[in-house]
């Protein structure tokens, strides 16, 4: 198979650190918050259709928790934390809502748990379905331009927007346009009642200005963070507070290793 991430070393014993970035990321997304944790190994993985798995091809969730079942298998991950942002943290709670092996704490930015409501779903779908069509057709950087413009980004500022927008265009327009149906969060099950039977740690991180997300995090049963000064992209715009975060989940879960 593909193995489309990239891996950074850290001390033994320790668990590592599985980064899974948002819809039209990449491996690289995390990796300024990663470097502040050198002392764990990390893997920093593109997912199905974005970066170097740009030509892996999924149908829904299952394919998606399979896929990663299979990429931690190829890379001997036996014991690891996931840590995903958006789409990459709703991937990220539905693997862990499979119970696999290894998996020892889930730690989500800014992602939804599901939609419980059959309206909702229907108005999510034709949504998606829009922006599939558009992805598909358009110049990746017109699309993006109102991308960007959608609510949930309201916090960034024409420079932050503007360079997403420079950023994201590199991506394949139809692949990107197939991920997002195939993942689109009207397919996604209502994770919550899983969630809260879960046996295994679960944190939530989300920027003081995401107001939808802070409303959402409020309804699961997980520890919250709040990370100040951002808004729903918050370890891309205050990576050092996410970072903080993160170092101190893991200091009270994980005994020091000699």
């Amino acid at each position: 198979m593909t193995l489309a991430g990239e891996m950074r070393a850290g001390k033994p014993g320790l668990p590592w650190l599985v980064f899974l970035h948002g819809f039209s990321g990449d491996c690289r997304e995390w990796q300024d918050v990663g470097a502040r944790l050198p002392d764990y190994p990390r893997l920093y993985l593109d997912l199905p259709g974005h970066g170097n798995a740009q030509d892996i091809a999924v149908s829904g969730f299952s394919d998606v928790h399979q896929w990663l079942k299979a990429t931690l298998l190829s890379y001997n991950i036996l014991n690891y934390w996931l840590v995903g942002y958006s789409l990459g943290g709703r991937i990220a709670m539905y693997h862990a809502c499979q119970q696999p092996d290894g998996l020892a704490g889930l730690i989500v930015e800014g992602a939804h748990p599901g939609l419980s409501d059959a309206a909702e779903r229907t108005a999510r779908w034709q949504s998606d379905s829009r922006w599939a069509l558009r992805f598909r057709d358009e110049p990746l950087e017109t699309v993006f331009n109102a991308w960007y413009q959608q609510p949930v980004f309201a916090s960034l500022t024409d420079s932050q927007r503007g360079e997403l927008v420079m950023l994201r265009r590199q991506n394949s327009g139809p692949a990107l346009g197939a991920m997002l149906m195939a993942t689109s969060l009207a397919e996604q099950p209502d994770l919550r009642r899983a969630l809260s039977a879960r046996a295994y740690p679960f944190y939530y991180l989300y920027g003081d200005r995401d107001d939808k997300f802070a409303a959402l995090a409020a309804e699961l049963n997980a520890e919250r963070h709040v990370i100040p000064n951002a808004g729903h992209n918050a370890h891309r715009e205050n990576p050092v507070a996410v970072a903080a975060s993160l170092a101190q989940i893991l200091r009270l879960r994980i005994k020091d290793t000699p």
